[in-house]
């Protein structure tokens, strides 16, 4: 069985799988690989305070090695419909340029390694030197928290075991081969409250300001750069994101002052240290009556990498022979899915260009979809020595 990456990608796109809705997203892939041989499980998670999520996992093959793809079939909102030049959800083409929700983010991926899969099982007696299989959300757009973390959980705990993944993620800035994601910064979300003692500012000694304290918290921590980066990561970075005190008047001194930060940090970092980090400046600049404590948003991440060696060096040359021209490798950018799954095997990004992402018009190229199954065809062939 083969299968044509741009009737597959169509087919998604017109599935309005908009985060957390499944959309017929699932269904759609698992029409397609089930008659290819491959063994489908639909799975949904459910946690108090989130959305159920429907995920997909297939694997055809039972023996090492194991390669993985990973991706997700939900969306972000089109937003205005009537902005698009073609309807987001119609699939249409024009151009040569195939519209809609996900073509690039990432349904197109997911067509292309699938389309891919199936000529490479079609080549090889149906059946490949090893397994390959999908493993695949809908809830990358969303919380991230009923999709593949859980789903990888679930795997391993019936006893799967990936040797490699290719996350289909558009990697790409500017043109297909332009860069493979090796790994990714890490990601810290702190919120800094400060609570003092509310009064009239004609009367300071009958009150405690908690504003002065959150400057002071705030700028220690943005006085000095976190490091200069290395060889395989940009330097870390702090952003401060909100400060609230929710006073609108000018003579009272208010209870509370609120800040939001963001961190993108490097290998040279981690998690805890960060945290122990933030914690000893806020309790630095404690002072009388005025109490200061950390607490961080859900979903922060480990940076992680790949390093190179043969797997990514196969990648990047097979890239540079199809594509034209040799790909960087690259941890810019934010987090992705990638995040979870480097705990159970070596993962790299490679997809489409992401130039149209969550835009109105996203659209890819129909020549792109074309060699990025090419691309992917290959690198299938010659993990498995075929």
């Amino acid at each position: 069985m083969s299968a044509d990456p741009v009737a597959l990608t169509r087919a998604l796109v017109q599935c309005p799988s908009v985060t957390p809705e499944e959309g017929g997203a699932l269904a759609a892939l698992e029409a397609v690989l089930r008659p290819a041989g491959f063994a489908v499980e639909r799975v949904t998670f459910s946690e108090p305070g989130t959305p159920d999520v429907e995920n997909l996992y297939a694997r055809i093959g039972v023996e090492a090695p194991y390669l993985l793809f990973a991706g997700h079939t939900d969306v972000v909102p089109p937003g205005d419909a009537g902005r698009w030049s073609h309807g987001p959800f119609a699939g249409e083409i024009s151009g040569g340029e195939l519209y809609g929700r996900g073509t690039v983010d990432m349904k197109g991926g997911i067509a292309c390694f699938l389309a891919a899969a199936l000529d490479h099982l079609a080549a090889n007696g149906g059946r490949p030197k090893g397994s390959i299989g999908f493993l695949i959300t809908g809830d990358e757009e969303g919380p991230s928290v009923n999709g593949t973390v859980k789903l990888l959980e679930w795997a391993h705990g019936r006893g799967e075991r990936f040797d490699h993944c290719i996350v289909g993620e558009p990697s790409n800035p500017e043109a297909l081969g332009d860069m493979i994601k090796i790994g990714r910064r890490g990601s810290l979300s702190a919120i800094v409250t400060v609570e003092g003692r509310q009064g009239h500012v004609a009367y300071p000694d009958r009150a405690a300001n908690p504003i002065p304290v959150l400057v002071d918290i705030l700028a220690r921590l943005t006085a000095k750069p976190l490091d200069a980066g290395n060889a395989h990561f940009q330097p870390s970075n702090i952003e401060i994101t909100s400060v609230d005190v929710g006073n609108a008047a000018t003579n009272v001194i208010p209870q509370r002052a609120v800040g939001r930060f963001n961190i993108r940090f490097n290998d040279e970092h981690t998690l805890d240290g960060l945290k122990s980090w933030i914690e000893g400046v806020a309790a630095a600049c404690a002072k009388p009556g005025i109490a200061p404590s950390v607490a961080y948003a859900r979903g922060n991440s480990q940076s992680f990498i790949t390093k190179p060696g043969p797997f990514v060096e196969m990648i990047a040359a097979t890239i540079a022979e199809v594509a034209g021209r040799r790909p960087e490798l690259s941890t810019s950018g934010g987090t992705s899915d990638a995040r979870f799954i480097k705990d159970y095997c070596p993962v790299i990004e490679f997809g489409l260009v992401g130039q149209t992402m969550h835009a109105v018009d996203e659209r890819v190229p129909v020549a792109d979809l074309v060699a990025l199954t090419a691309i992917y065809r290959r690198i299938i062939d010659r993990y498995f020595g075929a």
